[in-house]
C-alpha cells in the first residue's frame, strides 16, 4: 500500500496525512468512507457466530436501570423486536474471510498494531454506555444508524461496582449520526457512546496498545527463557533457537565467609552475587525483536487452522507453475531485518525478500515466485499445517 495514494476510506487523504494528523491525536469523522457498503456478515450471521463455543461474545442490556452482562456461547438471544441490548462478537475476522479482508484494508498501520474486528448488533436504544478505549479504533456503520457522541474530557472515572466500564460523568462535546459506509475514527481515551437508531450493526476495527508493564514483563520472559535454554532446560518459544548470552552455569562461592552469630541475616554476598548475575542479561534489540515476533504473531486462543486437503497441491515434490499461495486469515507473520516470524514461532529462514513479499501482500504469485529448497520445504510445511492455502489460477 503507497502511503502517499488517497483512499476513499480516509475521506480522500493520503494514508501519510491521516497518520500525520490524526492517528493518537484527534477524532475523525468520514463519510461514506465506504459507500454501498456490505457488510461481510449478515445480523443473523453474527447470531450464528455468537452460539459457537471457539467464538467470543458477551450480551448486554439494561435492567431497572442497571447494567447486565452475559458472556457467549448463547444457545438463544433477546428477540429481534425487543428494544435495548447490544450482542458484540470479538474476533470475527478469524471466523470469516471477508471481515479478514476488511480488516487488510487498514494495513496502512502496522500489522504489529491491528487486533481484530469485533461486530456489534443492537436493537433499537441498544449501546454499551458511556466509555472509553485504551486503544485506537475504527467505527464503521454496516446496519442502520447509530447516535455516536464523543468528548475529549479529562475526567475518566468510571462508576463503581458495575460489569462494565461505564463513565460516572460522560460529558459530550459533539454528536453524530452514523449510516451505512460512514466511519468515526476514536484516538485512545475520547470518550464515547453510541445509541442504535432502529436495528442496527456496527463494526470496530481495533490496535493492540500493550502497556509498558506487558512489554516489562514480556521482556523478562524472554530473558528468563534464553537463560533456561543455554542451561539445557525446557524453554518456550522465546528461546528457539537460543540467542547467543552470557555463560550463568557458574554456581554461587563464598570461599572467605565468616562464622556467624546472627544465621538468619541474609548474606549480603549472596545479595550482590543475584545482582551480578541479573546484570550479566542483555536486554536488547535483538531480545525484544525475538519477545514482539513472537508474541505479535501468536495465534488467538480460539484460532483454529484446518489442514490441507491431500488432493489440493504438493508443494514437497513440486513449484506450481501458476496460482497463488495465500496466509490464511488466522495467520499472523512480522519481519524485522532478516528474522522472520510467524504464528508465534522463529521462522527456520531467513526474511528474504519473497517471504518478506509474503509477510506484507499476504500472498505470493507462484509462477514469478523462486524460492530456495528451504523456503519451498517450509512453505509446504505451512500449507499442509493450514497456514498457507494454495488457490489456483
Amino acid at each position: 500500500m503507497n502511503p502517499d495514494t488517497p483512499l476513499q476510506l480516509l475521506g480522500g487523504r493520503t494514508p501519510a496525512d491521516f497518520m500525520r494528523r490524526y492517528w493518537q491525536r484527534k477524532p475523525l469523522l468520514i463519510r461514506q468512507a465506504i459507500p454501498a457498503f456490505r457488510p461481510p456478515l449478515t445480523i443473523a450471521g453474527i447470531k450464528r457466530l455468537a452460539r459457537n463455543d471457539d467464538v467470543e461474545a458477551r450480551l448486554i442490556w439494561r435492567e431497572n436501570g442497571a447494567w447486565q452482562m452475559e458472556h457467549g456461547p448463547f444457545a438463544r438471544l433477546p428477540k429481534a423486536g425487543e428494544p435495548g441490548w447490544t450482542l458484540l462478537v470479538q474476533g470475527v475476522d478469524l471466523h470469516d474471510d471477508a471481515a479478514a479482508a476488511l480488516m487488510q484494508q487498514f494495513r496502512f498501520i502496522p500489522d504489529a498494531r491491528l487486533d481484530d474486528i469485533m461486530i456489534s448488533i443492537a436493537t433499537d436504544g441498544g449501546g454499551v454506555g458511556p466509555h472509553f478505549d485504551s486503544y485506537d479504533v475504527f467505527l464503521l456503520q454496516a446496519v442502520g444508524q447509530r447516535d455516536w457522541r464523543i468528548g475529549r474530557q479529562r475526567d475518566l472515572s468510571l462508576e463503581p461496582g458495575l460489569p462494565l466500564r461505564i463513565l460516572r460523568d460522560f460529558r459530550p462535546e459533539e454528536n453524530h449520526v452514523l449510516a451505512p459506509g460512514d466511519m468515526l475514527y476514536l484516538p485512545p481515551q475520547v470518550a464515547h457512546d453510541g445509541i442504535a437508531l432502529g436495528d442496527c450493526m456496527t463494526i470496530s476495527i481495533g490496535f493492540r496498545s500493550p502497556s509498558q508493564a506487558v512489554l516489562a514483563r514480556g521482556m523478562l520472559e524472554a530473558a528468563a527463557e534464553q537463560v533456561l535454554a543455554r542451561a539445557g532446560q525446557p524453554a518456550g518459544p522465546y528461546a528457539e533457537p537460543p540467542l547467543p548470552g552470557p555463560d550463568l552455569q557458574g554456581v554461587y562461592r563464598d570461599p572467605g565467609q565468616p562464622a556467624v552469630a546472627q544465621p538468619a541475616a541474609l548474606p549480603e554476598s549472596l545479595v550482590d552475587a543475584a545482582l551480578a548475575a541479573v546484570g550479566k542479561l542483555r536486554f536488547d534489540q535483538a531480545l525484544a525483536t525475538r519477545f514482539l515476533g513472537c508474541w505479535l504473531t501468536e495465534p488467538a486462543a480460539n484460532a483454529v487452522f484446518d489442514g490441507l486437503p491431500p488432493e489440493e497441491v504438493d508443494l514437497a515434490t513440486a513449484w506450481p507453475a501458476g496460482g497463488r499461495l495465500v496466509l490464511d486469515r488466522r495467520s499472523r507473520m512480522l519481519y524485522r531485518q532478516r528474522q522472520l516470524f510467524v504464528n508465534g514461532e522463529v521462522a527456520p529462514v531467513p526474511a528474504s525478500t519473497l517471504m518478506r513479499r509474503l509477510a506484507d501482500d499476504r500472498a505470493i504469485d507462484c509462477a514469478s515466485a523462486r524460492p530456495s529448497a528451504a523456503e519451498q520445504d517450509l512453505l509446504a510445511e505451512w500449507l499442509d499445517d493450514g497456514w498457507l492455502r494454495y488457490v489456483e489460477a
